[in-house]
């Protein structure tokens, strides 16, 4: 089963829109998707480093 969305507004540098319109055409994804992609990524590699960090204590 997909998991639900929700819509939200956010305020962006142009440059950093521009940039991720760019990745996320080149990976074939919307914009939407492609931010989404990095956002789950990034918060998965946190996650590891607070859980390795946590292990080494």
């Amino acid at each position: 089963m997909k998991e639900l969305k929700s819509k939200i507004s956010l305020t962006l540098d142009t440059s950093l829109i521009e940039r991720l319109r760019e990745l996320s055409e080149e990976d074939d994804h919307s914009l939407s998707q492609y931010v989404n992609i990095v956002l789950r990524d990034h918060l998965r590699k946190l996650d590891e480093q607070s859980n390795s960090s946590s292990q080494s204590k």
